[in-house]
This record gives structure tokens, sequence and C-alpha cells, in this order.
């Protein structure tokens, strides 16, 4: 397993200046390279890399934004929210329509193990939404 640990410096409205650990991010590797069940690792990610780290960044932005101008820096955070969800959703929307699209066309193979299979990819992308 390996871990990382992100922290930075957060000063508060009392003065204080403290450190900030957030939720550790955990991923573990089987040795044939395969992803198991709450594992953290998931190769396909909902989010490209690229697009999910400028959505961080923008959100850090926000945050520290905070001390000068609080309530513009939660009107961008709650902006910032806003896009994301509906990006999610539409990529949510995507992926359903590409998990539907193989079992339920017409000429679609209906063989037992084709339909085992279609429910094996809906129950590993349910579980990938559990974890958000």
């Amino acid at each position: 397993m390996t871990t990382t640990d992100r922290t930075h410096r957060v000063q508060h409205t009392d003065g204080t200046d403290r450190t900030h650990h957030p939720v550790e991010h955990r991923t573990e590797h089987r040795s044939d390279g395969a992803d198991h069940p709450g594992s953290g690792r998931d190769d396909t990610r909902l989010l490209p890399p690229a697009e999910r780290e400028e959505f961080l960044r923008r959100m850090h932005q926000a945050v520290n934004g905070f001390v000068d101008e609080p309530r513009r820096s939660v009107e961008e955070a709650d902006a910032l929210f806003e896009e994301l969800s509906r990006r999610i959703s539409a990529l949510v929307a995507e992926r359903h329509h590409g998990l539907r699209a193989p079992w339920r066309d017409d000429e679609a193979a209906t063989e037992t193990e084709d339909l085992r299979n279609a429910l094996r990819r809906y129950r590993d992308a349910a579980e990938r939404l559990t974890r958000l």
C-alpha cells in the first residue's frame, strides 16, 4: 500500500497558524495490476486528471482568498461546486449510456455470459459512485 499525505498550513481567524492534514489518499495494488473492490485504485476515473486538477486548483484558489474576501470565496466555491456537480452528472449519464448500449441494442448479444459481464460492469460502476 502506498500513502500520500498532503498537508498545508492554515491560518485561523484567531491568528494562529496550524498544519492541516486532509484525509490520506491510499491505494492498494494487486500483483497482477488489477483493481479490486475497496482498493482505492481506479484507472477509469470519472474526471480526466487534467480536469480534476483544474477543479482542485480553482477550489484551492477560492479557499486561499477567504481571509481577504470571505463572501467572494464562498460564492466562488458555490459556483465551482455547482459546475463540478453538473460535469459529474453529465459524465455519469454518458457512462450509463455506455453501460446500457451493449445489452439493450436490438442486435446485442443476450448470452448469459454477456449479461453477467454487463452486470459486473454495473456493479463496478455503482461501487465507484458510492466512493465519491
